[in-house]
Formats: structure tokens, C-alpha cells, sequence
């Protein structure tokens, strides 16, 4: 039975953001302080599509989960910790059958439950006879009916999770759920909520936006790196949960990295679009988020504003689209440019049928090009035949060996062609997919929770005041769409030509083919000037390379920051796209990196001017 532990607080803590994130750290978190629930993350978009093609040697779950709850489970059966991951992937049933054996193996006897149902790939047909369309949510496109989809998953909501605890397991293993299910789940059961208390349930889902990805949260990967103590070995997050979904972040003692209004806000605007957050559970208003540090290592998030969750449920598809393959060529000296024209169009020269022999082809000169240090030239090809993409395309460019421009050598040995998939976002009514719930093989009843009139639904200790939760709602226009910034900010004292990484921290990341910039200010002037100065149009201007592509300007100035979606950016997906960042991880920082001029009184005073000073010497 998960239960709220002292001050009625529920200490969920992560242990995973990815299928291969660190190895110990559910140790890690069950013996660095008290915790009640244990969850891990190991399903992005991705992975689905990995765990496909590694399915008969897998068994097509996270392997490496059972690894690392062999550390930890006899301890969490001892203190009552309930254990909920997503690491069933494309069998969660088999995934259960296995923790079950774990625990014969070390002498512990624990209830094991499975939530599946997601997988809808073999009902895809008879979905389409009901109505249901499947269009691309990036392309307005319609799903073909012949269509070569490997795996189609629906995001389940947490509800399914919450009855599982509720029939006494203590372990719980689904397959496609929101990642912020799994804060979630153990929040219904816990605190009794009701389906329709969307206002706690969206600050659950805030909770579980923030610490599912492991360290993130807690300094990892975080703009301003150099302000993050220990580096080498942050730890990983906890989310204290009150009664009203309002939170705690935070993490054990003595572990590194630093928790604050900067490193949470970053994981905040993490692969986000609007701020009508979407869930199956819950629409999470972020532009209603309050953040506030509460003291070392603690920050909190204020009671957050929910509305229904929308009829559908987000179902992420993978089609087989072909074969992927790239090599890199070093470059020295002068002529940088010259020199990588010579040796891509020796490469295509090379391949019976040139760059046409391929579906898709991609150039990209980087590093030095200055002729100082090195540059180094990616081309990258993706097409339907195995033979072209794999050998005759990694043969080509190892023939230019010794017929190509002066200093001729390469990064890394030839390979062979990687099979992809394209993504294909789309959605499925709520109605037309039942969750399955199994605990120790026996069926769960599953249902919705009503209210219970006997249960207060007013603030708890861990609650924001009443005008405090008031605030976001009088803000007129927070949080909406915005294609260009309102106006200048009067500078008076002329302009000053920073880096914008000055000024502004960001994180990036991808949604599908679409890719987000997220920018932030740690000082109230900045942040006024990125609400009311820098739109779209300033946001171009640092990134060229989105020239072609839609972009959009969403507000978040309770969280002093903007969030950019990019459209179209990462062309079909991570599976398939041929940028070496195919992900967009880095795009923050190279957004961060490129100047322009704003006001001089921005970068006189505060933390821009120290940063500013470090970057002159």
C-alpha cells in the first residue's frame, strides 16, 4: 500500500531517465534517504522502435531494469518502497514474470503487477473500420493503409497504475504510459483523488515532467554548467508530493550537482510545446506554475491549474522506412570549404546513380573552418536498399582514400546500413483502448474514482496560499501563442553585442520531427526583455538553419521564460533524420552561443555582467 509518509508528504523518487542511464542509481536512491516510491523512465520515443529490432534476444523489455532492481529489491520489500516503472516496453507481462523470478531467486516473495494494452499495431485495421484516422500530428497526413508500421503504442493514463497499487502489488511494470505517469499513478492512489480533480492531478503531472529524467533536473546538462558543484557524479532527483499535487523538488544529501529555480526550470520547458501541457490525465496549465527556492537543494512548485484531459490519447508509430547510413571525413589546413566540395563530390561520383540513388542526402562541414585546427565533413544518406545505403555508399568514400584533397582521412571505419523507422505522431479516441491490469496473473478491476465527499480538498502544508494560486489566472495573455515580441525595451544606455548565453539559459530537445528551444532568465530585467523584445523574428536571426521552417513564440512569464517550437526541424523523426544531432540536444546551446545586440544596462549588473566578464577574459 503506497502511503503518504510523514507531514503527509509522498517522497517519489527517479532512478532513470533513458534505457541505459546510470547503472547503481536505484541503489543509489533507496539507500541515500527515505523514499516511498521508486520509479525509473527507461521509454522514449525511440526505444519502442530499438526494443522492436532487438525483440527475440530481448524479449523485447528493459533488461537493463531487472539489473538494476536486483540491487534494490529485497530492501524495498522490507521498507514497503512501491517500485513503478515503464520498462515493459513491448511486453510488460513478460517483464513481471521475470521481476516474480528475480524474487524466487533472492528469497523474497513480492506482488508483481503488469499494465499493458497500449500496443495497438495488430488493431490498426479494425481501428480504421470504427473511424479512426490516424493522422500525422506534425504532416495533418494520413496514416496509408498500407503503411509498413512496426509498432503503434498508445500513452495510457495513470490510472491503470494507481489500481494496480491498489490490488497490493508492490512492483509495477507497464508498457506505453506518459512518462509522468509514473509519478502520477502512486499520487491517485496515494492521496484518494478523483478523476476529476484535474488542479492536483496537473501538479502531479509537473511533478513527474521534472524529475523523469533523471539527473536534468538536478544540474545535469545544464546551460550554466560551471555554477553546478560536482559535477562527475550528480544525483538524481525526488519529488515530495502533497495532497494538492503541489511539490518539493529536491534530491538526497551529499550527492552532486545543485537543485534550483535554474536547473528545474530548465527540465520545465524540456521538450514541451504550448503551455496546455497534454495528458491523459490531466491538461497541466505551465503558465500557471509557480517556482520558488525554498532553500538548498529545494525547490518548490505552487499548486498548478489542470483542465480535463482531451478525448484522445497520443499514440506514437514507427513505419519502416529503409536503411541509414554516414561517414566522416577530416579536414586540415586551408580551404576548408574548397576541399570538402572535392571530396563529396568524388563520394557521389563514386555511387552508380550519384545523390539520386538516394531517398534522402545530407552535407554538413563543421568544426574549424578556419584552416587553424580541424574540420570535419558528415555525409549521411538514407534510402530503401540495403546494398546502395550500406556498401556501396561507405565503399565510395573509402575509395577516395588516396584520389581526393590533400590530408585525405577519416574519423571512423566503414560500416554497414542501420535500419530506420519513421515517426509518425497521431492519436486514437480514449474509448477505444482498454488498459490491462494483471497482478500475479489475476485480473485487476479498473474503473474511474469519483469524489468523495468526505475528503477535504482544501490546502495542505505543502500547498501555495490562496492568492498565490490566484496569480497565473489574472495574468492577462500568460502563457499563449506568439508569433513576435510586443516591442523594443527602451535601452538608454545604447547596445552592447553578448553572446546570448550571457543573458539566457535554454535547454532543447525534440518532439517528434519538430524540435523546442526553451530559453530562461535568472534576472527580472532580463526577463522582461525576453518577454517584451525578443520574438521570432531575433530567434531566426540566431539560428539560420531553422530558414524554411515554421516557428512558434509561446510565453511562459511566470517562469521567466519563452519557449520556441521549430517545426519540421528533425524531418521525420530520430529514427530517421540525418542531422548528427538528431535528437536537437545540442540546438540550445548553439542558439546560446550566437550574438546580438541588446541593451547595455542588461549585461551591467547581476549575474549577466559576471558572466559577460568571464566570457571577455
Amino acid at each position: 500500500m503506497t502511503q503518504p509518509g510523514p507531514a503527509g508528504v509522498l517522497r517519489i523518487a527517479n532512478c532513470s531517465g533513458f534505457f541505459g542511464d546510470r547503472a547503481g542509481a536505484a541503489r543509489e536512491m533507496v539507500e541515500g534517504g527515505p523514499i516511498d516510491v521508486l520509479t525509473g523512465d527507461w521509454l522514449a520515443e525511440l526505444t519502442m522502435y530499438i526494443l522492436h529490432k532487438t525483440r527475440q534476444r530481448s524479449g523485447g523489455y528493459a533488461r537493463t531494469f531487472l539489473r538494476e532492481l536486483e540491487d534494490v529489491l529485497p530492501t524495498c520489500v522490507e521498507r514497503g518502497i512501491t517500485v513503478v516503472a515503464n520498462a515493459g516496453g513491448l511486453d510488460p507481462e513478460l517483464l513481471a514474470d521475470a521481476v516474480r523470478a528475480l524474487g524466487r531467486r533472492q528469497g523474497v516473495s513480492v506482488r508483481v503487477a503488469s499494465v499493458s494494452g497500449d500496443d495497438i499495431t495488430a488493431r490498426l485495421p479494425e481501428l480504421r473500420r470504427t473511424g479512426e484516422h490516424f493522422v500525422n500530428l506534425d504532416t495533418g497526413e494520413e496514416l496509408p493503409p498500407d503503411a509498413a508500421v512496426v509498432t503503434a503504442n498508445a500513452y495510457l493514463r495513470a490510472r491503470p497504475i494507481a489500481d494496480a497499487l491498489g490490488a497490493g502489488a508492490q512492483v509495477v511494470v507497464t508498457g506505453r504510459v506518459t512518462d509522468a505517469a509514473l509519478v502520477v499513478g502512486p499520487a491517485l492512489h496515494a492521496f484518494g483523488w478523483a478523476d476529476d480533480d484535474h488542479d492536483a492531478i496537473a501538479g502531479a503531472v509537473v511533478a513527474g515532467h521534472v524529475i523523469e529524467c533523471g539527473a536534468q533536473c538536478c544540474g545535469g546538462n545544464y546551460a550554466f554548467f560551471e555554477e553546478v558543484p560536482g559535477p562527475e557524479r550528480i544525483g538524481f532527483p525526488l519529488a515530495e508530493l502533497y495532497a494538492d499535487g503541489s511539490c518539493v523538488v529536491t534530491k538526497h544529501a551529499g550527492t552532486g550537482g545543485v537543485v534550483s529555480v535554474g536547473t528545474v526550470t530548465a527540465q520545465l520547458l524540456y521538450e514541451i510545446g504550448e503551455p496546455r501541457y497534454l495528458s491523459p490525465d490531466a491538461v497541466a496549465r505551465f503558465d500557471t506554475i509557480h517556482i520558488s527556492q525554498e532553500g538548498p537543494d529545494r525547490v518548490r512548485l505552487g499548486a498548478v491549474r489542470g483542465e480535463p484531459p482531451p478525448p484522445t490519447l497520443k499514440v506514437t508509430a514507427n513505419l519502416d522506412a529503409g536503411w541509414r547510413n554516414a561517414m566522416t571525413l577530416a579536414l586540415t589546413g586551408a580551404d576548408v570549404a574548397a576541399k570538402a566540395r572535392v571530396a563529396a563530390d568524388a563520394v557521389w561520383a563514386g555511387i552508380r546513380g550519384g545523390k539520386q540513388a538516394f531517398s534522402e542526402s545530407a552535407e554538413d562541414l563543421s568544426g574549424d573552418l578556419t584552416g587553424h585546427g580541424l574540420a570535419y565533413l558528415r555525409l549521411a544518406v538514407r534510402g530503401d536498399d540495403e546494398q546502395t545505403v550500406g556498401r556501396a555508399f561507405s565503399g565510395a568514400v573509402v575509395e577516395t582514400s588516396l584520389s581526393s584533397y590533400p590530408g585525405t582521412f577519416f574519423t571512423s571505419a566503414p560500416s554497414g546500413a542501420q535500419r530506420v523507422a519513421r515517426y509518425w505522431p497521431t492519436t486514437v479516441a480514449a474509448s477505444a483502448v482498454t488498459p490491462v491490469v494483471l497482478c500475479d496473473g489475476s485480473a485487476v478491476e479498473q474503473g474511474t474514482r469519483t469524489p468523495d465527499p468526505r475528503r477535504s480538498t482544501g490546502p495542505t502544508t505543502g500547498a501555495t496560499t490562496a492568492a498565490e494560486a490566484a496569480r497565473p489566472a489574472e495574468r492577462p495573455g500568460g502563457g499563449t501563442r506568439t508569433d513576435g515580441a510586443a516591442s523594443v525595451v527602451p535601452d538608454g544606455g545604447g547596445l552592447v553585442r553578448v553572446r546570448l548565453g550571457v543573458l539566457l539559459g535554454a535547454r532543447s530537445g525534440d518532439k517528434g520531427g519538430d524540435a523546442n528551444v526553451g530559453l530562461w532568465a535568472d534576472e527580472d530585467d532580463v526577463a522582461s526583455w525576453l518577454q517584451h523584445a525578443f520574438g521570432v523574428t531575433q530567434f531566426r536571426a540566431l539560428l539560420p538553419e531553422a530558414d524554411g521552417l515554421e516557428v512558434r513564440r509561446y510565453a511562459l512569464p511566470n517562469l521567466r521564460a519563452l519557449n520556441f517550437v521549430v517545426h519540421g526541424f528533425l524531418g521525420w523523426g530520430v529514427a530517421s533524420n540525418l542531422r548528427l544531432d538528431s535528437q536537437a540536444k545540442g540546438l540550445g546551446e548553439l542558439v546560446r552561443a550566437r550574438e546580438l545586440d541588446v541593451p547595455a544596462a542588461l549585461v551591467a549588473s547581476g549575474r549577466p555582467a559576471a558572466r559577460l566578464a568571464a566570457v571577455s577574459q
